[in-house]
């Protein structure tokens, strides 16, 4: 008997007729022999929902709030989709993320987990059900609920999935898989059918929506194999394994873009050793997560530093900034929300050359001034205004050949 991890996404669950759905599929892989844990994500939009809900209460909720009111959405999820698998005449019961033993550090709205306790779901399969986890959810040592980020139900099942030592861990989306691009802005992306973690964690990191990057990080970390899939059709999707054939051959996997980002600017601070560790600490003691940083060239004893966060950490940033400017002698703090981080990603960049040269000739002819750069051995990404990410990555995909007729 085979143990399968299947997690469903909210589009997957996001009404009454696509849980049946979901529950089909569950019961028939039930039937077909296997053990069964399905993690779900919040019905459709609730998660945004109830964010908007927060916010007409107050500008600034508590995060430890914000999380006992957004695991409500996983929770709702996975008792209606435990009653729709009853109705099959199939046991089933329905597990919160601290139910099942998912223990995370005390970091709220983004945790991270650091253990989970096996017992009850194999006690729970032993006896014939077939278990439903709310994902994105956790408990810390305070017995307080967290959550783990947008996109933290791709890391519950695949965490779950590690520590189970699950034969499959298959994870549905409303997409046949992993495309060489968004193919809402790019009709002719092409679906990849294999891709390695390395790549995978970059596109994930980068802003494609697909799959929560630390997901990809516990693949990697337990060599769990994924399977990303559509939950409406029985299509192959893509299989995100250590080592892609043929990948070294592909120079560019694929392309994305990042909306939901923000440049802070510190302008005038004194350019001395200690300067730049002392801003970057106190943004890591207040969890916020810095991609790419710049600090230009001193003039007469001062230096700007600019850096991106993502939007949802940007108000939390211009605060830590705000109380530490006379302690740092910033003379002033510029954001700017309007902007987007376009990226290539590919472990054939390690052995191509003229990747760097062709993206940003493909960027200049559509006229797209470039912002911020920023490089790894896999990757090159770009900072752009928000209003021409959609172009970029339309010509940027083209200019690589990555569309279906270019197959």
């Amino acid at each position: 008997m085979s143990l399968i991890v299947q997690k469903y996404g909210g589009s997957s669950v996001a009404n009454p007729e696509r849980i049946k759905n979901v529950a089909r599929r569950i019961v028939a892989a039930k039937k077909a022999g296997n053990d069964v844990v399905a993690v779900v994500s919040a019905l459709g939009d609730t998660t945004d929902d109830l964010i908007d809900l927060a916010k007409k209460m107050t500008d600034d909720p508590s995060e430890r709030e914000m999380d006992m009111l957004m695991a409500t959405g996983e929770q709702m999820s996975a008792a209606l989709l435990s009653m729709a698998v009853h109705a099959l005449g199939c046991s089933a019961i329905s597990f919160t993320g601290a139910q099942v033993g998912i223990f995370t550090d005390n970091v709220h709205t983004k945790a991270k987990i650091r253990s989970i306790s096996t017992d009850r779901v194999t006690s729970a399969l032993k006896e014939g059900n077939i278990v439903i986890v709310a994902g994105f959810q956790g408990v810390n040592e305070a017995q307080d609920i967290t959550t783990l980020g947008r996109g933290g139900s791709d890391t519950t099942a695949v965490a779950l999935a590690a520590v189970l030592k699950a034969d499959d861990c298959e994870i549905y989306t409303d997409v046949n898989g992993i495309f060489t691009t968004d193919p809402r802005v790019v009709s002719e992306a092409k679906r990849i059918p294999e891709i390695s973690y390395d790549e995978m964690l970059e596109l994930a990191s980068l802003g494609a929506k697909v799959m929560h990057s630390r997901s990809i990080e516990f693949a990697k970390k337990y060599g769990v194999k994924i399977h990303v899939r559509s939950s409406f059709n029985d299509e192959p999707g893509t299989m995100i394994v250590e080592e892609a054939r043929e990948m070294e051959d592909v120079v560019i996997r694929g392309v994305t873009a990042d909306k939901d980002q923000a440049k802070v600017t510190i302008s005038k601070v004194a350019d001395k050793p200690g300067i730049a560790a002392k801003i970057f600490k106190l943004l890591a003691d207040a969890h916020i997560n810095i991609d790419m940083i710049i600090q230009n060239v001193s003039e007469q004893g001062h230096t700007d530093i600019s850096f991106t966060v993502s939007q949802t950490d940007l108000s939390k940033t211009l605060n830590v900034l705000k109380n530490a400017a006379n302690e740092v002698g910033a003379q002033k703090i510029d954001s700017d929300d309007k902007i987007a981080k376009v990226s290539v990603v590919g472990i054939g960049m390690k052995s191509h050359s003229g990747v760097a040269a062709n993206l940003f000739e493909a960027l200049a002819k559509e006229g797209i001034n470039i912002l911020m750069i920023s490089t790894s051995e896999i990757k090159i990404s770009c900072v752009i205004r928000r209003e021409y990410a959609d172009k970029a990555v339309q010509t940027v995909h083209q200019k690589f050949g990555l569309g279906i007729n270019h197959a």
